[in-house]
């Protein structure tokens, strides 16, 4: 018998692939942004700090006590406008003390220009820089206690009309410091103009939109008939006055509303002056007969809580 060959006496299996090792390689998380370059910049020289911030207090404010007169102020003139038009706002408040120096002592010399000069007050006043629009307001006071009534012959330029409207607007501001100085110029204003003339400019303020400057209006107006006799209460109008204080009476504003009842009071005294029989009737009737049954109703009772 023939015999087999040995390599086929047994089945063959096949081989099993071997599995290959497998590699581990690591995750790289994925750095959003703003991370990307935050670990190099510290491994590095740290950040320089900051800049500061403009230096304001730089500037000093000087009472107008300490203001000293020109030695020779027809020459300093010649460049004043100049330096209130310049694009240095420290040269502008510099130039804003000049003017300050020049009405307390040489008001004649800046007459000539002082329309220009109110026209760049009221400018610098709605400048953003704290410093720059306090020496303004400063400059203003200043030149309400030099010339008075004569800043109300400026009607062509309207320049009275805009520097007022600006102190009421920095009056009612939140910068304490800023408000602060706007409250005195307004004072200085009610104490050098005489009421009648003033209390037209202020009359058209009592209805503006913004709730703060109809109280600084109020309050302006109150001042100034506080000043009143009462043949000048008269002149300007009895029902006159109680209309401009009839819409602060009920404003938002407890400020407005004192300075209303303040208003509506001194016209009740110079009412009932010559009155002495029933005077409490004879006003009633005079304030239902003037003014319409809501303003009337305003008006008796502001008084009545006196």
């Amino acid at each position: 018998m023939a015999l087999r060959p040995i390599d086929n006496a047994l089945p063959t299996t096949p081989e099993r692939p071997k599995k290959q090792a497998k590699l581990s390689i690591p995750i790289q998380t994925q750095k959003k942004p703003s991370d990307f370059g935050v670990n190099e910049e510290k491994k590095a020289s740290p950040l320089p700090p900051p800049p500061p911030p403009p230096a304001d207090a730089s500037v000093d404010y000087i009472s107008s006590e300490k203001l000293k007169p020109f030695e020779d102020p027809e020459s300093k003139i010649q460049g004043l406008v100049e330096g209130l038009e310049s694009k240095d706002w420290v040269k502008v408040c510099e130039s804003l003390n000049d003017v300050r120096r020049f009405s307390l002592h040489h008001s004649t010399v800046l007459l000539p220009i002082l329309e220009k000069v109110m026209l760049i007050l009221a400018k610098a006043m709605n400048n953003p820089r704290s410093a720059l629009c306090k020496t303004s307001i400063m400059a203003a006071s200043d030149i309400f206690n030099a010339f008075g009534e004569k800043l109300l012959d400026f009607t062509d330029s309207g320049a009275f009309d805009r520097l007022l409207l600006q102190l009421l607007l920095k009056a009612s501001q939140d910068k304490k410091f800023v408000c602060e100085e706007a409250d005195k110029s307004l004072k200085s204003m009610v104490n050098t103009i005489a009421p009648l003339p003033l209390l037209n400019k202020l009359s058209g303020y009592v209805n503006h939109g913004n709730l703060r400057v109809r109280a600084k209006a109020a309050v302006s107006i109150s001042n100034s008939v506080s000043k009143m006799g009462v043949d000048e209460i008269k002149e300007f109008g009895l029902v006159k006055l109680l209309q401009m204080a009839t819409g602060s009476l009920n404003d938002r504003l407890p400020e407005a509303r004192e300075a209303a009842r303040s208003i509506v009071f001194s016209v009740y005294k110079a009412f009932t002056e010559n009155e002495d029989e029933n005077p409490g009737e004879a006003w009633q009737s005079f304030c239902q007969s003037s003014l319409s049954p809501i303003q009337a109703q305003s008006i008796i009772k502001a008084v009545g809580s006196q």
